[in-house]
């Protein structure tokens, strides 16, 4: 139960006369009397919340930064038509902040035996699963004295993907993987190590690629061309440890990784190559094996938007071994990390042979641009000092990554907005180098 505004400020303007000339009991009795009996009638002719039947549908899943409309469709079986305003309740993080307030509240008139349907319009702010919570909803009478209040569970989820931002990088990469494919209309002899096709010399190509052979069987002198492997395997690796919960910019390096991966992984397996996830840090906490090339990035997606960085130390040992389990043959292994000098010398460095003895490894890293602009800083003393300190935290990185490179790793070190695209530059060159 609930009074309203409405009754309240008619008690007030009708006591008040009463306490300026007659001030006494009988008179606040006299005006209020019919007030509470207009309330009690109010009330007895709201409809009732408990009976309401609540159903919800719309969508389950959005990106993060798009909206998700879920409709919540309200049945009156009563006898009353129902007046009221409802709430549908959700996290915070459902909403742009400010916005919660008008986007969860609705108000809504439902005559009797009908049923009518409002729409919460979803924003959210952040990855991972949107449960719904209470709805409530205020019932009031015909004169809107007073009201009948309850709640109900409806239960619905709402998944929440990364966004996948790179994906704008996607067509130029796949240009290019064409053109090393042989499917572009360049006369330039494609890279790779599989045997394509024959086609006829023409000036600039390598005389290394004539086929003597069918050279002589034909007028025109016949080269050969090459094309990317096919079928490589491909294995990303997040580092979800503490590393990956360090914001750059207004994200944590762990969302810049994701989206660097799903880039990469739709480049991939366009080119025929088969993609794996593993998500560690000191156990597995996501696995993604054995998905066809349809099926792969949904897949990373979905099994991506639930990850959170944990504030543990990643456990190296463990990572390498688990690795190298779930890529027994000889692959790519992309690793997602940070090129913080401790964890990459005590924990990475010492267990990195057993990587590269039998796979190519890419390591991949977000580089924070604040750094950069505080390497570029001049004009005062303060500024001097964090040029000086910015410099020292890049020296620090470019050495760890001159290790990582005398082990033969190729070292990506970029900003999240550069990264993606500067990962699948790196696996081209890979592909076009014929080391994958």
């Amino acid at each position: 139960m609930a009074l309203t505004g409405r009754a309240a400020l008619l008690a007030a303007l009708g006591s008040l006369p009463v306490g300026i000339w007659d001030p006494s009991w009988t008179g606040l009795l006299a005006v209020n009397g019919p007030l509470a009996a207009a309330c009690a009638c109010d009330f007895a002719l709201a409809a009732p919340v408990r009976r309401l039947r609540l159903t919800r549908s719309g969508d389950t899943s959005a990106r993060l930064g798009d909206t998700a409309d879920i409709t919540l469709t309200v049945t009156n079986p009563s006898n009353r038509p129902l007046r009221a305003l409802l709430r549908d309740a959700w996290p915070p993080s459902s909403w742009q902040p400010g916005t919660e307030t008008s986007a969860s509240r609705h108000r809504v008139t439902v005559p009797a035996g009908e049923r009518r349907r409002v729409t919460t319009r979803l924003r959210p702010t952040r990855r991972g699963d949107r449960q719904a919570d209470r709805v409530t909803i205020r019932s009031y009478g015909p004169l809107g004295l007073f009201a009948r209040q309850g709640t109900h569970r409806v239960p619905w989820t709402v998944r929440v993907l990364p966004p996948f931002t790179s994906r704008k990088h996607l067509p130029s990469k796949l240009s290019r993987l064409r053109e090393l494919d042989g499917r572009t209309s360049v006369l330039a002899r494609g890279e790779g190590t599989e045997f394509d096709s024959l086609r006829e010399y023409v000036p600039g190509d390598d005389t290394r690629s004539i086929d003597w052979r069918a050279t002589a069987r034909q007028t025109a002198v016949a080269v050969r061309t090459w094309r990317p492997e096919r079928d490589r395997h491909i294995l990303l690796v997040l580092d979800t440890g503490r590393t990956s919960a360090g914001r750059v910019g207004d994200a944590p390096r762990l969302d810049a990784s994701m989206d660097a991966a799903l880039l990469l992984a739709a480049l991939a397996s366009r080119a025929g190559d088969r993609v794996d996830l593993l998500a560690y840090d000191r156990h597995v906490r996501a696995l993604v094996q054995g998905r066809t090339a349809g099926d792969v990035l949904p897949s990373l997606v979905n099994t991506m938007a639930t990850l959170e960085p944990e504030l543990v130390e990643t456990d190296a040992r463990g990572l390498t071994a688990k690795a190298l389990r779930s890529a027994p043959r000889r692959s790519l292994i992309v690793l997602l990390t940070a090129l913080d000098a401790a964890p990459i010398e005590e924990g990475l460095l010492p267990v990195l042979p057993q990587l590269t003895q039998r796979h190519t490894v890419l390591i991949a890293s977000v580089a924070d641009p604040h750094i950069s602009r505080m390497a570029e800083a001049h004009g005062n003393t303060d500024a001097v000092y964090e040029a000086a300190a910015a410099a020292q935290a890049q020296a620090e990185r470019h050495r760890t990554a001159d290790q990582l490179r005398r082990h033969g790793v190729t070292v990506v070190d970029a900003t999240p907005d550069e990264l993606a695209p500067a990962l699948a530059d790196a696996y081209l060159e890979l592909k076009a180098a014929g080391r994958l």
